[in-house]
């Protein structure tokens, strides 16, 4: 019991102090917005969602929690506006949890018959190839045997970056350097898997949105040569997100879930960025569940993301 508490402080703390800057700002535009109110009008109500929209929540999304607290003022007509910080927290924990993605309870992946495949996606710059060295520093913690594939070969960055991360996690990389064929890496990686009865392949792919076309020939080849030696794969096709891009990260959400099969969202960079915001809009937005936020430079740093923790965070100074 005493290990599970130490953890979730742990996991708190890091939290807490990855949305530093995107609370700090929040609640500065917060207080300028109800200074001198004191109860919750229309123009408590225009000024907040301003904040939101200036916070990267998004525009869909401000709209449905402005939404949320004009019924509840309707129902309680003397709201007070020093309330207004509580009342957004349960009522964006509400929003979010009702968009049908569940949350994850540790870094466990599903059992599946041979090692389970997770393909990664996402532009070049988000934090893409970090955020795959520290998955597998966490799979390698829980006891699973991982292989990680460079197939993102149009960047020799991509390729060094992530045999440099094996070494360091001590998992095997299964690379043929820059400017090889995507696919040919991704075969080898999968046959090394079922090989060495790896428990999970973490396959890193296309750092670049080049046309959709290409995009989408490039994946569903990387699928199909996989699938020669495991038929149900990929499990998984995991998005990279740099969340200190704002309302970039929705555009490329966007491009991507329509060139391919995304299950899954990981939304880094959000310690060095007053943009936090822009997880509860890509939740909320996108009936895909983030599974992983990065609030740190640190392996343990990359998190399960929870909705409610991650909100009730964000609402408290």
């Amino acid at each position: 019991m005493g290990l599970k508490s130490f953890f979730s402080k742990e996991k708190k703390e890091s939290l807490d102090k990855g949305l530093e800057k995107s609370k700090e700002s929040f609640f500065n535009k917060l207080g300028k917005a109800v200074v001198g109110k004191s109860t919750v009008d229309d123009e408590v109500l225009d000024e907040l969602e301003e904040v939101l929209i200036t916070s990267d929540v998004g525009v869909d999304t401000t709209i449905k929690i402005i939404g949320r607290i004009e019924q509840r003022v309707a129902k309680d007509k003397y709201l007070n506006a020093s309330e207004l910080n509580k009342i957004l927290r349960e009522e964006i924990a509400g929003l979010l949890e009702e968009n049908n993605t569940q949350d994850l309870k540790s870094f466990e992946l599903p059992k599946v018959d041979g090692p389970y495949v997770l393909l990664v996606v996402g532009v070049n710059g988000v934090g893409k190839t970090t955020t795959i060295g520290k998955l597998a520093a966490q799979l390698k913690g829980l006891g699973k045997n991982v292989v990680l594939g460079a197939a993102d070969t149009f960047r020799a960055a991509a390729v060094d970056q992530l045999i440099m991360w094996g070494e360091r996690v001590g998992v095997p990389v299964i690379s043929k350097g820059m400017n090889t064929d995507p696919a040919s890496v991704a075969f080898d990686a999968a046959k090394y898997g079922v090989d060495n009865n790896a428990d999970v392949v973490i396959i890193d792919t296309a750092g670049r949105l080049h046309t959709k076309v290409n995009l989408m020939n490039e994946l569903s080849k990387i699928k199909k040569v996989i699938q020669r030696f495991i038929p149900e794969a990929p499990h998984e096709v995991m998005l990279v997100l740099d969340g200190s891009t704002g309302q970039n990260a929705f555009v490329q959400a966007t491009e991507f879930t329509k060139a391919t099969d995304v299950t899954s969202l990981a939304i880094t960079k959000l310690d060095g960025t007053a943009k936090g915001g822009v997880v509860i809009g890509i939740s909320d937005q996108f009936k895909i569940p983030v599974k992983y936020i990065g609030v740190g430079e640190r392996v343990e740093d990359l998190q399960v993301f929870n909705k409610v923790e991650f909100v009730d965070s964000f609402f408290t100074r």
